[in-house]
């Protein structure tokens, strides 16, 4: 795979991330799960800065960069804590398999931009109760 086909591909799944973690921002009461909102907020803020600086890298590589898709698949019942925080746990996994297939495709500066965010993925994922992994993205990437 191209560095512009990963970065493309990274950033369809930063699109993705973006709005359905809004979508579990609104379903997420602060008042009675504060810890709960406070990871769902947090990982809003960091894939939307992960989606613009994907969108910068991919313009000044000369690429037109993926749009964003109209809406994306909610499970039902995202008024539950327990499914807000599966939800949340399969959004890292993926998207910690689209960074892992960015390491695999990059060099240099752009590489060590992925691993950082592959291992945010991995540790997102123990906030929202998922399990250590030895080599994160790499179940999702070998299911490719």
């Amino acid at each position: 795979m191209s560095l512009l086909d990963a970065l493309q591909e990274t950033l369809a799944g930063e699109h993705a991330a973006v709005w359905v973690y809004g979508a579990l921002g609104g379903q997420t009461s602060q008042g009675e799960h504060p810890r709960l909102f406070a990871a769902v907020d947090a990982a809003y803020t960091t894939h939307r800065s992960r989606r613009d600086q994907l969108i910068r890298t991919i313009t000044d590589l000369g690429g037109n960069p993926v749009a964003s898709e109209i809406g994306y698949a909610l499970p039902e019942d995202l008024g539950i804590p327990a499914r807000v925080r599966a939800t949340a746990l399969g959004i890292e996994q993926r998207c910690a398999s689209t960074y892992a297939a960015l390491v695999a495709s990059s060099s240099a500066a752009q590489r060590s931009w992925a691993i950082t965010a592959l291992t945010d993925a991995a540790v997102r994922q123990l906030r929202f109760r998922g399990s250590p992994e030895i080599f994160p993205g790499a179940g999702e990437l070998a299911n490719r």
